[in-house]
């Protein structure tokens, strides 16, 4: 076996296709193609049914899929070591974590771990970041959650062995412009039915907690970005469940108005794969995250 056959083969479980994979790797499909049929010669077993809708593991393919990812792993350790280069993070996170909650982050390692240099990948789709911290195209990404499994938010988290780390909560406020009716006094639930609620989009963390948090009896308005529901806001076309460091500025300056409705904060998570623990210094680094 080489190193990029199993790159190759890698592309292939995570994408499906061999023209996907190819495309990601930057190959033709025939090279793609090729390099997977000298990699099931090798071992004299097929990795990949092949079918209409894109390739399947077979049973040999699962199993080659729990090495693949360990022997490219030790590859690029022993590459750093014999170099001497320093240990590389890649973290991603979704663009609002990126600017919000990563600095702190990047201090912590930095004072803890000032040996290792970190990579941040902001991306817009939580699948998408999930998928390459799966595919170990990422050591680690932060993202929102809640709870004491991953996902319960509301996503569903790949198949692949994910674990987690809480580092922070994430306070959440219910806001509404500040002439709102229902800005006085202590609200329950039963109290926001048939009122607009403002939200980013159904995926959008903040979405995923208003329906957790606040039900499904009020009228929902997507508004976009966190920017443009928490104007709209502002302007009373309805309240809006956001994040407290998104906010903080307008209830200070009495732009909005917190309404007192209780809601449990969020946690901000780091995921990794299970499996790359036991590469040399990495769950040291992770934890080194922490607050």
């Amino acid at each position: 076996m080489e190193l990029r056959q199993l790159r190759t083969f890698e592309a292939v479980v995570r994408h499906r296709t061999v023209t996907d994979a190819a495309n990601a790797l930057g190959l033709a499909p025939s090279s793609v193609s090729e390099q997977i049929r000298t990699l099931e010669k090798s071992l004299g077993m097929a990795l990949f049914d092949r079918g209409p809708k894109g390739m399947r593991l077979t049973a040999a393919g699962e199993r080659l899929g729990t090495w693949s990812r360990r022997l490219l792993d030790q590859a690029e350790q022993a590459r750093r070591e014999v170099t001497g280069q320093r240990l590389i993070l890649r973290l991603g996170a979704l663009e609002t974590i990126a600017a919000t909650q990563v600095p702190g982050v990047l201090a912590r390692l930095a004072e803890r771990r000032p040996d290792i240099a970190v990579e941040v990948h902001p991306m817009t789709s939580r699948d998408r970041l999930l998928e390459e911290v799966a595919a170990g195209e990422l050591e680690a990404a932060l993202l929102l959650d809640t709870g004491a499994a991953l996902g319960e938010l509301g996503f569903t988290p790949p198949p692949e062995p994910l674990t987690f780390l809480d580092l922070d909560p994430v306070p959440l406020a219910l806001v509404a412009a500040p002439a709102h009716p229902l800005g006085v006094g202590r609200l329950d639930r039963s109290e926001l039915e048939g009122q607009r609620l403002l939200f980013t989009a159904p995926s959008c963390s903040f979405g995923l907690a208003a329906e957790r948090i606040l039900g499904s009896g009020l009228e929902r308005v997507q508004a976009g970005s966190v920017a443009v529901t928490r104007a709209w806001a502002a302007q009373g076309l309805g309240i809006a469940l956001l994040p407290e460091f998104a906010v903080s500025a307008e209830l200070a300056n009495g732009a909005l108005s917190r309404l007192d409705f209780p809601t449990p904060d969020l946690t901000l998570r780091l995921v990794w794969r299970a499996d790359r623990e036991t590469l040399p210094g990495l769950r040291d680094v992770l934890y080194a995250a922490s607050a």
